[in-house]
């Protein structure tokens, strides 16, 4: 109950700043903050899952070192850090940031170097002169001095941190350290940028976490549509969680209950594209969810609708994507009975229904962008990871390339003044 109230209290906060954030966005001539980078939290697990949670339990005076793709620039930053399933506090003894050249720049909470995030909340650094241009790496190096669980993490993603013994922070490496594969407490960057400047948040599961992808590549989807919308000003902010489902809790909590902190509380937003249903189509029945019984069509079509019309409420413009091909999906693997010809009529039951039902602002028929023009219900080779769920990279940078990006930058140039269209 505790660990409730926290995250209640933290929404509010929350809430409250991404309502500041989009109030600066309309105010022509001054600078707001806008998320560049985003990592969804997700809560641990134990053992009975099928999946590991493929990170330390605990970790106890050492060093993370993320390093991270930004979307967009600005003259100055802050970090986000999120204790969002934590039960404990959760204390950082020093964080530290390092661009492309430079020595390590210090990062401060409330004046000082240390911090405690409580339970279910999360911590906003102060405002750090760093200007970082669009697409631009960063690297963040972050001591825990004392044992630290870890209850609050982002799994895989194509993404990876160093762990290292001690307090480096201080140390401008970044290849020293044992690779683990995830997030762990970092979960958003923010900048100062222009004005008119926006975010697009992407929700959606491993396809818009990139699974499948060349690690540390930052070749996800959302990824590739970050290079085409930086020289706008339009930051991409990537909610994608592994095994996210849009009405039930998975690898992380449902679409339905992180919506508010994923997505409409994030500083700047103005489009959302989501992408989400397969788990909920692929999971039950398989060894990830072996007693569920199978989704109805309804009940897929009433959760989108709340979504959308959520998003709609904060002025927020919506595009879904349809569902991409699966047959044969994790064939051969210890997870094989995620497809089926009965999964496949509720694939296209729903992908009809997100065409047609008018619910969205717009529509991106990631289908059939990715389908296998001989085999409708298959990926098509060239796009496909090898596991006939996932795209590779090639399939990645197609699907950014069929998301319309104009009507977004036609109302970032209204909220400047700018005329014409991109």
């Amino acid at each position: 109950m505790t660990t409730h109230l926290a995250a209640t209290a933290f929404l509010g906060l929350a809430l409250a700043f991404g309502g500041d954030a989009l109030a600066d966005a309309e105010a022509p001539g001054k600078e707001q903050w806008i998320t560049s980078w985003y990592a969804a939290p997700q809560p641990g697990w134990d053992g009975s899952f099928v999946l590991p949670m493929n990170v330390p339990a605990y970790l106890d005076k050492q060093t993370v070192r993320d390093t991270i793709r930004l979307s967009t620039g600005g003259r100055r930053i802050r970090l986000v850090f999120s204790n969002r399933y934590g039960s404990a506090p959760l204390k950082l003894g020093e964080v530290r940031v390092h661009g492309e050249a430079g020595q390590p720049q210090p990062l401060r909470f409330g004046g000082k170097t240390d911090a405690v995030i409580p339970p279910g909340a999360a911590l906003t650094s102060d405002a750090l002169a760093f200007p970082v241009s669009p697409l631009a790496r960063l690297s963040v190096s972050s001591y825990l001095p004392e044992r630290t669980a870890v209850s609050t993490f982002h799994w895989g993603g194509q993404q990876s941190f160093r762990l290292l013994p001690g307090n480096v922070a201080g140390s401008a490496s970044s290849q020293a350290g044992v690779r683990v594969e995830g997030r762990l407490f970092l979960n958003a960057v923010l900048v100062e940028a222009a004005p008119g400047s926006r975010t697009m948040v992407t929700l959606g599961d491993s396809i818009t976490d990139g699974n499948g992808s060349t690690p540390d590549a930052d070749r996800r989807w959302p990824d590739f549509l970050a290079q085409r919308l930086a020289p706008h000003g339009v930051a991409v902010a990537n909610a994608g969680i592994s095994g996210a489902r849009l009405l039930r809790d998975g690898m992380g909590r449902s679409a339905l209950a992180r919506f508010e902190q994923d997505v409409l509380s994030q500083p700047g937003i103005s489009d959302l594209i989501v992408l989400l249903g397969i788990n909920d189509i692929g999971w039950p029945g398989s060894p990830f969810a072996p007693q569920e019984r199978a989704v109805t069509l309804d009940e897929l079509s009433a959760g989108y609708r709340q979504l959308a019309a959520a998003a709609h409420a904060r002025g927020v413009r919506v595009t879904a994507g349809t569902l991409p091909p699966f047959e044969g999906a994790l064939e051969g693997t210890p997870f094989a009975g995620h497809y089926s010809p009965a999964k496949e009529s509720m694939r296209q039951q729903l992908n009809a229904w997100i065409r047609t039902a008018g619910v969205f602002d717009a529509v991106v028929d990631f289908d059939a962008v990715l389908r296998d023009p001989g085999n409708p219900r298959r990926m098509r080779a060239a796009f496909d990871s090898g596991d006939h769920l996932h795209p590779g990279d090639a399939g990645y940078r197609a699907m950014a390339a069929a998301v319309d990006i104009a009507p977004m930058l036609r109302r970032a140039h209204a909220a400047t003044g700018k005329e014409g269209t991109p």
